[in-house]
Protein backbone atom coordinates (compact mmCIF):
# COMPACT_ATOMS: atom_id res chain seq x y z
CA UNK A 1 0.00 0.00 0.00
CA UNK A 2 1.22 3.51 -0.51
CA UNK A 3 1.21 5.59 2.54
CA UNK A 4 2.17 8.88 2.52
CA UNK A 5 3.09 11.11 6.11
CA UNK A 6 2.21 14.55 6.33
CA UNK A 7 4.37 17.02 9.05
CA UNK A 8 2.45 19.78 9.27
CA UNK A 9 3.88 23.09 9.81
CA UNK A 10 2.46 26.70 10.15
CA UNK A 11 4.33 28.16 6.86
CA UNK A 12 5.93 24.70 5.41
CA UNK A 13 4.26 21.55 5.59
CA UNK A 14 6.92 18.02 4.61
CA UNK A 15 5.51 14.65 2.69
CA UNK A 16 6.89 11.38 2.59
CA UNK A 17 5.78 8.40 0.52
CA UNK A 18 6.72 4.48 0.56
CA UNK A 19 6.68 2.35 -2.43
CA UNK A 20 3.60 -0.48 -2.43
CA UNK A 21 6.23 -3.09 -0.31
CA UNK A 22 5.95 -0.63 2.13
CA UNK A 23 9.61 -1.15 2.81
CA UNK A 24 11.59 2.23 1.78
CA UNK A 25 10.28 5.63 2.98
CA UNK A 26 11.45 8.34 0.82
CA UNK A 27 10.83 12.29 0.89
CA UNK A 28 8.52 13.84 -1.37
CA UNK A 29 8.53 17.40 -0.88
CA UNK A 30 7.85 20.31 1.29
CA UNK A 31 4.70 22.29 0.82
CA UNK A 32 4.94 26.21 1.22
CA UNK A 33 1.70 27.38 2.44
CA UNK A 34 0.56 29.71 5.78
CA UNK A 35 -2.99 29.43 4.63
CA UNK A 36 -4.93 26.08 6.74
CA UNK A 37 -7.41 25.35 3.94
CA UNK A 38 -5.29 25.78 0.98
CA UNK A 39 -2.70 23.74 2.67
CA UNK A 40 -4.62 20.43 3.45
CA UNK A 41 -5.93 21.44 -0.35
CA UNK A 42 -2.35 21.72 -1.01
CA UNK A 43 -1.65 17.75 0.50
CA UNK A 44 -4.91 16.50 -0.90
CA UNK A 45 -3.67 16.85 -4.22
CA UNK A 46 -0.06 15.75 -3.44
CA UNK A 47 -1.82 12.71 -1.94
CA UNK A 48 -3.47 11.87 -5.44
CA UNK A 49 -0.28 12.67 -7.38
CA UNK A 50 1.36 10.22 -5.51
CA UNK A 51 -0.95 7.81 -5.72
CA UNK A 52 -1.38 7.41 -1.56
CA UNK A 53 -4.19 4.95 -0.35
CA UNK A 54 -3.77 6.14 3.32
CA UNK A 55 -2.28 9.27 4.77
CA UNK A 56 -0.18 9.76 8.44
CA UNK A 57 -0.44 12.34 9.73
CA UNK A 58 2.36 13.57 12.69
CA UNK A 59 0.59 14.04 16.04
CA UNK A 60 3.06 16.11 18.08
CA UNK A 61 2.31 15.08 21.46
CA UNK A 62 3.71 16.83 24.78
CA UNK A 63 6.69 15.31 26.21
CA UNK A 64 4.95 14.20 28.80
CA UNK A 65 2.35 12.65 26.30
CA UNK A 66 -0.22 15.20 26.83
CA UNK A 67 -2.09 16.90 24.21
CA UNK A 68 -1.69 20.83 23.30
CA UNK A 69 -2.35 23.23 21.08
CA UNK A 70 -0.50 21.92 18.43
CA UNK A 71 -1.54 18.61 18.35
CA UNK A 72 -5.00 19.54 18.36
CA UNK A 73 -4.53 21.99 15.23
CA UNK A 74 -3.09 18.68 13.89
CA UNK A 75 -5.57 17.10 14.55
CA UNK A 76 -8.29 19.09 13.14
CA UNK A 77 -6.14 18.69 9.53
CA UNK A 78 -5.83 15.61 9.64
CA UNK A 79 -9.91 15.86 10.16
CA UNK A 80 -10.32 18.05 7.32
CA UNK A 81 -7.61 16.08 5.02
CA UNK A 82 -9.94 12.76 5.66
CA UNK A 83 -12.34 14.64 3.75
CA UNK A 84 -10.69 16.63 1.07
CA UNK A 85 -8.79 13.29 0.36
CA UNK A 86 -11.43 10.52 0.76
CA UNK A 87 -8.30 8.31 2.23
CA UNK A 88 -7.75 6.77 5.49
CA UNK A 89 -6.07 9.03 7.82
CA UNK A 90 -3.79 7.75 10.62
CA UNK A 91 -2.43 10.54 13.70
CA UNK A 92 1.04 9.46 14.22
CA UNK A 93 3.19 10.36 17.42
CA UNK A 94 6.21 12.22 15.81
CA UNK A 95 7.59 13.80 19.43
CA UNK A 96 11.35 14.78 18.19
CA UNK A 97 11.16 13.83 14.65
CA UNK A 98 12.36 17.41 13.81
CA UNK A 99 15.14 17.48 15.99
CA UNK A 100 16.14 13.96 14.24
CA UNK A 101 15.96 15.13 11.07
CA UNK A 102 18.54 18.01 12.29
CA UNK A 103 20.38 15.80 13.22
CA UNK A 104 20.49 13.82 10.35
CA UNK A 105 21.15 17.08 8.31
CA UNK A 106 24.31 17.63 10.30
CA UNK A 107 25.53 14.25 9.64
CA UNK A 108 25.56 15.28 6.22
CA UNK A 109 26.96 18.54 6.35
CA UNK A 110 23.48 20.42 4.76
CA UNK A 111 23.40 24.21 5.43
CA UNK A 112 21.70 27.07 5.19
CA UNK A 113 18.47 27.44 2.67
CA UNK A 114 18.84 24.07 1.13
CA UNK A 115 18.86 22.93 5.13
CA UNK A 116 15.36 24.76 5.47
CA UNK A 117 14.22 23.57 2.27
CA UNK A 118 14.22 19.79 3.22
CA UNK A 119 14.41 19.75 7.30
CA UNK A 120 10.10 19.54 6.88
CA UNK A 121 10.61 16.13 4.24
CA UNK A 122 13.10 14.41 6.29
CA UNK A 123 10.53 14.88 9.50
CA UNK A 124 7.65 13.10 7.65
CA UNK A 125 10.07 10.43 6.17
CA UNK A 126 10.95 9.64 9.79
CA UNK A 127 6.96 9.63 10.88
CA UNK A 128 6.97 7.36 8.10
CA UNK A 129 9.29 5.32 8.99
CA UNK A 130 8.10 4.86 12.31
CA UNK A 131 4.93 4.05 11.00
CA UNK A 132 5.93 1.74 8.79
CA UNK A 133 7.84 0.07 11.40
CA UNK A 134 4.83 -0.53 13.58
CA UNK A 135 2.99 -1.76 10.90
CA UNK A 136 5.50 -4.82 10.52
CA UNK A 137 6.08 -5.39 13.92
CA UNK A 138 1.91 -5.66 13.91
CA UNK A 139 1.59 -7.99 11.03
CA UNK A 140 4.47 -10.08 12.56
CA UNK A 141 1.99 -10.54 15.83
CA UNK A 142 -0.82 -11.59 14.15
Amino acid sequence: MIIMAVDFGDARTGLAVCDKSELLASPAGVITERNFERCMEKVAAAAKENGAEMLVVGYPKNMNGTIGARAELCQKFADGLQKLANLPVVLWDERCTTVSAHAYLNATNTRGKKRKAVVDAIAATIILESYLGYRKNKRADD
